[in-house]
């Protein structure tokens, strides 16, 4: 048979949402004037969901009523350069960004049989959260306190815009920042990095340049063809394959009854980090993120004695050319299969190190990433599949989330010595900054920071990953990576005491009490 071709989008009404006109409006009196961004469109319809929404939409239905987890925030301050900006001028801004990206007007409602779908509208307005701060020195603390409030509620899909909008305003009715809280349906970090550029962009000159040609709607369409779904179908051989290396899962076994709320947080900062990575990057030729998904994955093994290990890193699927400004999301869970060596013999006597692992990690790495796009729903069946051909469940329940531009490089520079790196390491932080009810996987490594410190939150589930467990798994990552970068890389058969040594000092300083 002969597939149809696609049909282009069908007119659909005005959004019913927007305010009937002649409507009474203007703030009650004695209250600051809100903002109100009104768009439009060059079409409307609907459409299935990408793969990557369908990914996104998988965690959300397990992580709900949860789900406010998956909100990406971000604050463009406005105040630091260039003219002042008044209500006007960002609302003209703001226009102009929902007009440029189909995603941030588009809606997710569900089906009779609870399908979601994207509903593209043609034209509508949001309202802008005004935060009124005449205190210059509050206005930068004031955007945070907005975020966390616009971020930390969960989206009402099928009828709430996926952007949330706030502002800052101080004296005079100057703009100091923006806050923006996006639905992970409508976009992912990179996403949100794009619109943050944007709307800098629109404010200070009027103009963003040329928009992304690919829109979500266009994308599902594609994805939703024969060739969509060949390719689909290529990328879960690798996983196929890679499955049946690696254990069923990371961590099988529980290790102590769960805290309530369940899964906790840790966060290490670390200004040594930085340099530690950089330094094992160049002096081995890989990435720095694949530096460090090399040694969460070989202390996940070392931790459960695992000789394969498989984690799951989120790919950002950006390679294409017409995918680089696409404001959506197109991340995906890539595999990640980390063999180790059966400690061979070495010149120096001794047995397999962590920087042995690197070469072997660089070609796994860029593997998973080639294979990253693919329909979720044939994940499913795969999945499914493998756990009853194996008896147990398959899920490795171990992602690794570098949320670092992916273009960020090193900054060249002489290598770290160990006095060096010591004194950096002393200025470490490791803490519990928050737990959650729920969340759909046991190890979840998230990175954040820039070349001045690394920010590496370890969020977990406390049946498998206890307080310590999480806290050890941080210091020791830190520990692989500042030795290995000052020439003294731990061996792999050290692992194991090197996370029972930092579970021990975080339970004797009580973590997690």
């Amino acid at each position: 048979m002969t597939a149809a071709a696609p049909k282009a989008p069908a007119p659909r009404a005005a959004d019913p949402g927007a305010p009937a006109a002649g409507a009474p409006s203007g703030p009650p009196p004695g209250r600051p004037a809100p903002l109100t961004v009104p768009f439009t469109g060059a079409r409307a319809g609907d459409a299935p969901l990408t793969w990557g929404q369908r990914a996104i939409w998988h965690a959300v239905r397990r992580t709900a009523p949860n789900d406010h987890y998956f909100n990406i925030g971000r604050v463009l301050p406005l105040a630091d350069r260039g003219a002042p900006v008044d209500g006007a001028r960002l609302t003209a801004a703001l226009t102009a960004l929902l007009t440029r990206h189909e995603s941030l007007r588009t809606r997710f409602p569900s089906d009779a049989d609870g399908t979601p779908r994207q509903r593209l509208c043609a034209e509508g307005r949001i309202e802008v959260t005004v935060r009124d701060e005449p205190d210059p020195a509050r206005t930068g603390p004031a955007a945070e306190e907005l975020l966390a409030s616009l971020t930390s509620r969960r989206f009402a899909y099928g009828t709430e815009w996926p952007v949330r909008i706030g502002a800052v305003r101080g004296t005079g009715g100057r703009i100091t920042h923006v806050v923006l809280a996006l639905c992970h349906l409508a976009a992912d970090g990179h996403g949100a990095e794009v619109l943050v550029r944007d709307l800098r962009l629109l404010v200070r000159r009027g103009s963003a340049g040329a928009a992304c040609a690919a829109t979500p709607y266009d994308l599902a369409l594609r994805q939703d063809s024969p060739a969509g779904r060949r390719a689909s179908r290529a990328a879960l051989d690798h996983w196929e394959s890679g499955l049946r290396q690696a254990p069923p899962t990371m961590f099988p076994t529980p290790a102590a009854p769960p805290r309530a709320p369940r899964f906790w947080t840790g966060r290490l900062v670390s200004a040594a980090l930085p340099r530690a990575v950089d330094a094992l990057a160049a002096g081995h030729r890989v990435s720095g993120s694949t530096v460090l998904l090399t040694a969460a994955t070989a202390l996940v093994a070392a931790d459960q004695g695992h000789r394969v290990a498989a984690m799951m890193p989120i790919a950002g699927n950006r390679a294409a050319q017409d995918h680089r400004t696409l404001v959506s999301t197109l991340s995906q869970d890539a595999l990640f299969v980390l063999r180790l060596p059966e400690d061979p013999d070495r010149p120096d006597g001794g047995g397999a190190v962590f920087t042995d692992l690197l070469p072997l990690a660089w070609p796994a790495a860029l593997a998973g990433y080639r294979a990253a796009a693919y329909d979720p729903a044939d994940w499913d069946a795969l999945l499914e599949r493998a756990s009853r051909e194996r008896g147990t469940e398959v899920h490795p329940y171990c992602c690794f989330n570098d949320m670092r531009l992916a273009e960020r490089h090193a900054v060249p520079a002489p290598a770290p010595d160990a006095d060096e790196l010591a004194a950096l390491r002393a200025r470490t932080v490791l803490d519990f900054p928050a737990t959650q009810d729920r969340v759909a996987c046991r190890y979840c490594l998230h990175l954040t920071g820039d070349d001045t410190a690394l920010t590496v939150t370890l969020t977990a589930d406390t049946a498998y990953l206890p307080p310590e467990a999480v806290h050890a798994h941080l210091g020791a990552l830190e520990e692989v990576l500042t030795a290995s970068a000052a020439g003294s890389p731990p061996r792999l058969a050290d692992l194991p005491a090197l996370l029972s040594a930092h579970r021990g000092a975080a339970a004797a300083e009580g973590a997690g009490r």
